[in-house]
């Protein structure tokens, strides 16, 4: 099965509004969709949404890129998944996130040309999978309960809050939610970086009787020391996001006994094939995995939630981004369950499941 020609469009949608973290903001999708088509009629699908403060790659970026990887791929076989995306890691060590779109595309073709859904192709079977829903930074303690309140009257079982302000700030915003949502509401925080390590220290000490789930990124991306006495220092289970990328930055952060959980977003790991190595790495380790996202469409996140289900060690789920898309663009794929806050329901169609409306993309070459 040869690819005969792949189409690079822009997908741009606004969010209903903007979400502000620690180290930056992002108010809207401006992503690159890749349609690989083969010569069997069989194409597949990819999403690539950067998070330039994260991923070091942009949409201008990305859609040149991907220029690049098609005269790279075309003409080659499209279910030879390991020697494409040994190819596409060894044109580039940078933008992730178009690697991840072509790789979620050629994943999609070989699920439809076995004829199974993507999680089957995986070797898994159905399991309830159910994500969080995020607040991003407010600007008021007031402003962050009121959207904990439309979380928790959506019916979401989880809240993952966005935390990295200076000193001691965060506690109330925290506290806050706590009370107001109960005991039996799950709570994560995540700050993207933004303390050191004191402040890290003081904050996690005092949001102790809060019953949080989780830390998430609460140190620099290279500070491994600092998450390995962070762990040694308070109770609080640490998670790394932003410090694994890859396999490789999965191996150290487990030599190092530098986190408890690791997540995965395939717009850093650059798709599928490494993040499946990524959950491997850590199930050795005897550490659990979370899936994130940046800006994806129900498309993108379509593949994550299809690699969740296919790993049951993938155990915390945060595929919200299209929440807060003030258009839906994608045909099929992932859907919201409408009573039931957060659980996710993937179709057993063939592949991810999932397109975008084309009436939705601009600049198709």
């Amino acid at each position: 099965m040869r690819i005969d020609h792949i189409e690079i469009s822009k997908l741009q949608i606004p969010f209903t509004q903007p979400m502000k973290v620690a180290i930056g903001s992002i108010d809207g999708a401006d992503n690159t969709i890749v349609r690989i088509v083969t010569d069997t009629g069989i194409s597949g699908w990819g999403e690539a949404s950067p998070a330039a403060y994260i991923t070091g790659d942009s949409p201008e970026t990305n859609y040149a890129t991907a220029q690049q990887f098609a005269r790279l791929i075309k003409g080659k076989d499209a279910l030879a998944i390991e020697a494409r995306m040994a190819e596409l890691n060894g044109f580039t060590v940078g933008e992730p996130s178009i690697r991840s779109a072509f790789d979620m595309a050629l994943y999609d073709i070989a699920a439809k040309a076995a004829g199974m859904p993507l999680y089957r192709f995986l070797g898994g079977e159905r399991r309830e999978i159910r994500t969080d829903l995020t607040i991003g930074q407010q600007a008021t303690v007031e402003e962050t309960v009121a959207q904990a309140q439309a979380i928790v009257d959506a019916g979401f079982d989880a809240i993952k809050m966005k935390v990295g302000r200076p000193g001691l700030a965060d506690v109330a915003h925290v506290k806050a939610v706590r009370e107001l949502v109960g005991p039996d509401i799950a709570i994560k925080i995540d700050s993207n970086q933004g303390w050191d390590y004191p402040t890290a220290v003081a904050n996690i000490k005092a949001m102790e009787p809060l019953g949080l789930q989780y830390s998430e990124q609460p140190l620099k991306a290279w500070d491994h020391d600092g998450f390995v006495r962070l762990r040694e220092k308070v109770d609080l289970p640490i998670c790394a996001d932003e410090s694994v990328f890859t396999d490789k930055d999965a191996l150290k952060l487990m030599r190092a006994g530098a986190a408890d959980y690791l997540n995965i977003k395939l717009g850093k790991a650059g798709g599928i094939h490494t993040g499946l190595k990524i959950n491997a790495i850590a199930e050795a380790a005897g550490a659990k995995c979370m899936i994130g996202c940046f800006g994806e469409s129900r498309l993108g996140l379509s593949a994550a939630a299809h690699l969740a289900m296919a790993r049951p060690n993938i155990s915390f789920l945060d595929l919200d981004s299209c929440y807060h898309f003030k258009a839906d663009p994608v045909i099929g794929g992932v859907e919201f369950d409408e009573k039931i806050g957060g659980l996710l329901h993937l179709p057993d169609t063939p592949g991810h499941g999932a397109e975008i409306d084309e009436g939705h993309l601009t600049d198709s070459i």
